[in-house]
């Protein structure tokens, strides 16, 4: 199949409980100086602890998506799958490790957010859900304010066998090149009192998150 693929015969989720989340932290994490961007400190715990917290009970099971020796992530309890395409060709390769994981364990649905959103909604994948549901679309992406977060989404994994081949033979890196090649929803937030998709990219976010926004 190729990125025609059509997903139309997919059901949609009936609820949350129909979807796998997948946490992505599979990136290299340069401008945070290299290392596991998910096991730095945010006011006591973790990034990869909050985005757990704020993942579980909005999800019917979770997993991670990250690289390299799986054990140092064994006190999160979480199955770690690795990319399944070489080099490190960023997030797209961790949503499709995602995909394959999830059909295989007979998931039509995941969900995917990356390691570095603190804030991310608790309501998050229900309103994916919703907006998938009632634009009739192929899949779902969250956006907030203006900005839109395609890596924040909702996707059928029979989409898998597409993105491989975006990929490994397009060579595709960006997510909203091929987010934008589907039949997508689009749910927003707002972004007062702060954007609920804030990421922390550099040591400098991460001391601007601890020392201006609260933690909970």
């Amino acid at each position: 199949m190729g990125e025609t693929t059509d997903t139309r015969s997919v059901p949609p989720p009936i609820s949350h409980e129909d979807v796998l989340g997948v946490i992505l932290a599979g990136g290299l994490a340069r401008r945070m100086g290299g290392g596991d961007k998910g096991l730095l400190d945010l006011g006591g715990r973790t990034l990869l602890g909050r985005v757990i917290d704020r993942m579980e009970g909005q999800v019917g099971g979770l997993v991670l998506n990250a690289n390299g020796d799986p054990a140092r992530f064994d006190a999160y309890r979480l199955p770690v799958v690795a990319d399944t395409v070489a080099d490190h060709p960023g997030p797209l390769a961790g949503i499709l490790a995602g995909m394959e994981y999830a059909a295989a364990q007979g998931w039509r649905w995941i969900a995917t957010v990356p390691v570095d959103t603190p804030y991310l909604p608790r309501d998050l994948v229900d309103r994916l859900v919703t907006v998938l549901r009632g634009e009739q679309a192929e899949m779902a992406c969250a956006a907030s304010g203006e900005r839109g977060h395609p890596v924040i989404a909702l996707w059928p994994v029979g989409l898998a066998d597409s993105l491989r081949i975006a990929l490994v033979e397009r060579g595709m890196r960006r997510v909203d090149a091929y987010t934008e090649s589907r039949r997508r929803a689009i749910a927003r937030w707002s972004v007062e009192p702060h954007d609920p998709f804030l990421n922390v990219n550099s040591p400098s976010d991460l001391f601007e998150v601890e020392h201006g926004m609260a933690v909970d």
